[in-house]
């Protein structure tokens, strides 16, 4: 069973997008191979990036920390450690320390396989790619790939967070695909929004060859049926979709669609 929205399903910005993630980059592996190959090839790897989580998406994408969070409880010192006659001074206000969590990135590479070189890198944006403290870093690594001649897809089907990329014509964009071809000056975008279906976009490889072509519907398409996103426990259409919050047009849209998906005529 098909998504009921003809693009990114914003429900699946929640609880199931590391799940998505993943299976994600592999769909788009498999997707390019039997085009590229066999003078390229096409691997899911994976790098690590240090996350200090806010509190909001502790239970969303790290449900295990919330979990040793609450089970670990609050430790109050007790008065007489200062000892009962101590008069000390409040403090301004108290802050919680996030716990630091290392979180497994996956991105496609293709390379060729003569000689093993790095042509194209293609990453699907996660939430820590988004924000402190992990943005500085990816933008970091953009540069690295362009400077070392590599091409670069990247894909960001998240509506929350800062993009590491800026233009004013991506203002009312929810849903962007950027392509930073390293032997160009100029780049690519697509722009969507949860009423948009996702693009199909090139993927350049060596100047010589010709472009893959990456369906990237097709490819959510195929995650969503795959994984039986429809019976997830974590996928409820009749509450909200996660934040940010839509705005009352795109809420209307979005309730009469699945209105229509829950209660088929």
């Amino acid at each position: 069973m098909p998504s009921p929205f003809p693009g990114m399903d914003p429900y699946l910005e929640g609880a199931e997008w590391p799940d998505l993630h993943s299976s994600l980059a592999n769909a788009i592996k498999r997707l390019l191979l039997p085009q590229i190959s066999p003078r390229y090839t096409a691997r899911v790897n994976k790098y690590i990036v240090k996350d200090t989580a806010p509190d909001e998406d502790l239970g969303i994408f790290y449900p295990d920390v919330e979990l040793l969070n609450l089970r670990s409880g609050k430790v109050e010192e007790p008065a007489v450690a200062y000892g009962s006659s101590s008069k000390l001074t409040p403090p301004a206000f108290t802050a919680t320390s996030h716990p630091v969590i290392e979180v497994p990135i996956p991105f496609i590479e293709i390379r060729e396989v003569e000689n093993n070189e790095l042509v194209t890198a293609v990453e699907i944006l996660s939430p820590v790619n988004k924000r402190a403290p992990g943005l500085e870093p990816y933008r970091q690594k953009c540069l690295d790939f362009y400077s070392n001649k590599v091409h670069l897809l990247e894909i960001d089907l998240l509506r929350r967070g800062k993009r590491p990329f800026n233009d004013p014509r991506l203002a009312d964009a929810q849903y962007v695909v950027r392509l930073a071809r390293w032997n160009s000056r100029e780049q690519q975008y697509w722009t969507m929004t949860v009423k948009n279906p996702l693009p199909v976009v090139p993927v350049p490889l060596k100047p010589v060859d010709p472009d893959a072509i990456l369906d990237l519907g097709g490819a959510l398409n195929l995650v969503y049926e795959e994984s039986f996103y429809q019976h997830s426990l974590n996928l409820n259409y009749r509450s909200e979709p996660p934040l940010p919050a839509f705005s009352k047009e795109e809420k209307v849209w979005t309730e009469a669609l699945l209105k229509t998906h829950l209660n088929p005529t």
